[in-house]
């Protein structure tokens, strides 16, 4: 069980925690996938990008606008098609436009009046900039692939936060969707985590491969997270 006041310093993830990567991934992929005559259901889209992206990242590090390319990439390969110069930068022009969550700013804005909050993403620090303007609440910390020079779940992301960030390990609560690329490394390292589950009651991992962890909480949502704080 979370004490809450045990914890100074709330570390998320970002896609697919606060922002619907999802929504944002399927939104670009589908007019290209249709352009080719290529009818996958969503599903069976997210199963793809996760695949193709999870590859990327476990090779030399590359940026992420250049990874969202190799993916595209991927999805040519995978089902015999030469994507466009447009097709391959769908995905990167897509992030700005990747919306959050309904629950994600109006609990950031209750969360950051107890705490002090920092980002851990697999992203670029320029593509995130464009998503911060969306999350409107200022962060305290932003950690980044780009900065970092390696793509979750490498301990490595982790460890430099934690490093960035100053504070004890155990008073810094990680809070993430994912469990392949957040939950099972951050409890590795012996972080405190919440596993919001923003796919509860859908089949599937989605957007994330499968993994195994045992988070300390488990919330459907940022808003859920706010009332068991007691803060809404």
């Amino acid at each position: 069980m979370l004490h809450f006041d045990a914890y100074d310093v709330l570390t998320f993830d970002c896609y697919g925690t606060l922002i619907d990567w999802e929504q944002g991934i399927l939104t670009a992929l589908r007019p290209v996938l249709y352009a080719h005559g290529i009818a996958l259901g969503d599903e069976d889209i997210l199963e793809c990008y996760a695949e193709l992206e999870a590859a990327a990242e476990q090779g030399p590090f590359q940026p992420y606008n250049a990874l969202l390319r190799q993916v595209m990439e991927g999805f040519g390969r995978r089902w015999q098609f030469s994507p466009s110069q447009d097709a391959l930068q769908c995905l990167v022009a897509s992030v700005a436009q990747w919306p959050p969550f309904p629950d994600t700013v109006a609990a950031l804005e209750k969360l950051s009046r107890r705490y002090r909050l920092a980002i851990v993403s697999n992203i670029d620090d320029d593509l995130f900039a464009q998503s911060a303007r969306l999350l409107r609440v200022p962060f305290d910390w932003v950690i980044t692939a780009e900065r970092v020079q390696s793509y979750k779940p490498a301990l490595r992301n982790f460890q430099a936060a934690l490093e960035h960030i100053g504070h004890p390990q155990s008073r810094v609560l990680h809070i993430a969707q994912s469990l392949y690329h957040d939950i099972a490394p951050a409890q590795q390292l012996g972080l405190s985590t919440v596993w919001v589950n923003r796919r509860h009651g859908q089949i599937g991992a989605g957007a994330t491969p499968v993994a195994q962890a045992t988070p300390d909480l488990e919330v459907p949502d940022l808003a859920a997270l706010v009332s068991r704080m007691g803060l809404d």
